[in-house]
């Protein structure tokens, strides 16, 4: 199991002080006063965005094999959209609307549904640029063509492909154009079916909610339980339907492995992956906002726990958002961000420090794989960059695509 990932041999908590050297340069950053470690992460991050957009688009020459945002180009417009809303740079905000314009016409006629990996992501971004943009007729069209979207018949319910995703781009929506951009009485019978099919899978079990994918009755965030009630959370929900929510958080974490990580699906003995799409990293995301929303601590501590799994056994040997250690440093922000507990935003700035300064060397080693797709968002270095723009204003940060 520990081929996985790398040996956590960071000191528990380091004080700030003014950076005196010490034994390793990686102490001396994690020593750092925050405003000095975040401006850091600033630079680390614009000029790896530089260097993602090369290789995803100028080197491509504008051509899109993948649109989404999950591998393709439309992951680049998403960080170029995160460095905007950063450093109000217009040039980022205007080359991301030309990316998502191109994504626009590569997509044309595919099916796919969801934020991640279909049109609706397209769509919904495109919206919201054009908006920050001043740019009426662009919003206009990017909002008849989310609202033209129709759910296939035969479609699943998990996040990266099926109706969650959807789910998760209305929220979007609504989140950056106005309440009810999206309205809930289309949102509601997409909530409707999730519900239904959720019940009926379950069939009296144990668990009040179950789906499959592939075969498999997952409970990660990209194809299972985690992901869907993620999305569900977001919605409005009969007081019958936040009973089953919570009733499948309940189940989960009566389920969890005696070490506090997850299942990657139902009944599964394997306690191996600690991952955003499979384990412990994508269900601590989850339960925090669980306790946002229901307010009952068992949430709460549930998430603590994961996070002691993320930061145990969370060094991961890939880079990236899904399953690396860039996706993994959310667990601890997102902790962070709702606790105001220091130790949470130290232990976010020791991942995102392990990768400022180890992160470069082992890719170029071998001894850390940059994804299939080396700068793609979900795989690659542009969630490296994306995450560094989040260590430079913790309180503000999201992990991509599944925190609103």
């Amino acid at each position: 199991m520990a081929d996985r990932f790398f040996p956590n041999e960071m000191p528990d908590f380091v004080e700030e002080t003014d950076g005196v050297a010490t034994q390793s340069n990686l102490h001396n950053l994690l020593s750092l006063p925050y405003p000095k470690v975040a401006d850091k992460f600033l630079r680390a991050a614009l000029d790896l965005k530089e260097k993602v957009v090369k290789e995803t688009w100028v080197r491509n020459r504008q051509n899109i094999n993948d649109y989404t945002l999950y591998t393709g180009a439309l992951g680049t417009a998403f960080l170029l959209f995160k460095a905007y809303l950063v450093t109000s740079n217009r040039s980022d905000l205007k080359l991301c609307g030309e990316i998502v314009k191109a994504c626009d016409s590569a997509s044309k006629g595919l099916p796919f549904v969801t934020f991640i990996s279909g049109r609706a992501g397209v769509h919904a971004l495109g919206a919201v640029v054009a908006k920050h943009s001043g740019d009426e007729a662009m919003l206009n069209y990017y909002m008849k063509s989310f609202n033209e979207i129709r759910m296939p018949d035969k479609v699943p319910n998990e996040m990266l492909y099926g109706r969650a995703g959807y789910l998760w781009a209305c929220s979007f929506l609504n989140k950056n154009l106005g309440d009810e951009t999206i309205p809930s009485t289309l949102t509601g019978a997409v909530v409707k079916e999730i519900i239904k099919d959720g019940r009926r899978l379950a069939n009296k079990g144990t668990c009040p909610l179950m789906y499959e994918w592939h075969g498999k009755k997952y409970w990660g965030a990209a194809h299972g339980l985690a992901g869907i009630m993620h999305a569900l959370m977001d919605m409005k929900l009969r007081p019958e339907e936040e009973e089953n929510v919570k009733g499948t958080f309940h189940h989960m974490i009566q389920n969890r492995f005696p070490s506090g990580n997850y299942p990657s699906s139902e009944g599964s003995d394997a306690d191996r992956l600690v991952h955003w799409c499979h384990g412990a990293p994508g269900v601590a995301l989850t339960l925090t906002r669980a306790y946002q929303v229901f307010q009952e601590e068992r949430f709460l501590r549930a998430a603590v726990e994961a996070a002691e799994v993320v930061w145990n056994r969370g060094l991961l040997k890939r880079v990236g958002i899904c399953h690396g250690i860039s996706g993994n440093t959310y667990v601890f922000l997102s902790l962070y961000r709702i606790t105001g507990n220091v130790e949470f935003l130290y232990r976010a700035k020791a991942f995102a420090c392990f990768l400022l300064d180890k992160g470069n060397q082992l890719i170029a080693e071998g001894r850390m794989h940059s994804g299939d797709r080396p700068f793609s968002l979900f795989e690659g270095q542009a969630g490296m960059a994306y995450l560094f723009l989040d260590m430079v204003n913790p309180s503000e940060s999201r992990f991509p695509a599944y925190e609103l």
